[in-house]
């Protein structure tokens, strides 16, 4: 008999997350122009890395992303931003993932891989790319504050989110 990927819980759980990603991406930006989008989308991605690991983060952010483009679009659809939200939501398990919340160790190199390396370049990249300009570097200087921003906002709330994550894995069976 097969292994399943993900028991029933666990799929029950990773599915009212990545509903939770997609309502929080398209309906609560916290600051959203034509260059910069930050929202708390990675809040819910975070909490399954935490409880699931880097298949149970790349779960959600990349379904997040797919269903919000399909559902919400803003723009044609475009697959490499659907790849490195999944990227940036294993990122996120394969550091988080039954850590203990200390600060630098986990949280630190996350955050940076997760939204300088996977987010400012490459999704900067594939915006370069659809909009068939051959200025890369002026959109990645115009996008610095936003993951500026993100990587601060990361900081800030993944230790509360780990210790809620701890909480709820002593008292709920995930």
């Amino acid at each position: 008999m097969k292994k399943k990927l993900f028991p029933l819980r666990t799929a029950v759980t990773l599915a009212m997350l990545t509903a939770l990603a997609v309502v929080l991406d398209r309906f609560v930006p916290v600051v959203f122009t034509d260059s910069i989008k930050v929202t708390l989308t990675f809040v819910p991605a975070v909490i399954a890395a935490i409880l699931y690991g880097p298949a149970g983060g790349a779960t959600v952010w990349g379904l997040a992303d797919l269903i919000g483009a399909i559902l919400f679009p803003r723009g044609a659809y475009f697959p490499g931003f659907t790849v490195t939200a999944a990227l940036k939501g294993a990122c996120f398990g394969w550091f988080l993932f039954r850590k203990d919340p200390k600060f630098l160790l986990h949280i630190l190199p996350s955050s940076f891989i997760a939204n300088f390396v996977i987010g400012l370049a490459v999704d900067t990249l594939w915006i370069s790319i659809i909009s068939g300009s051959k200025t890369y570097w002026g959109f990645f200087v115009s996008r610095i504050p936003a993951f500026a921003a993100l990587f601060i906002m990361n900081l800030v709330l993944i230790p509360v989110l780990q210790r809620l994550c701890g909480i709820l894995r002593k008292h709920v069976r995930l």
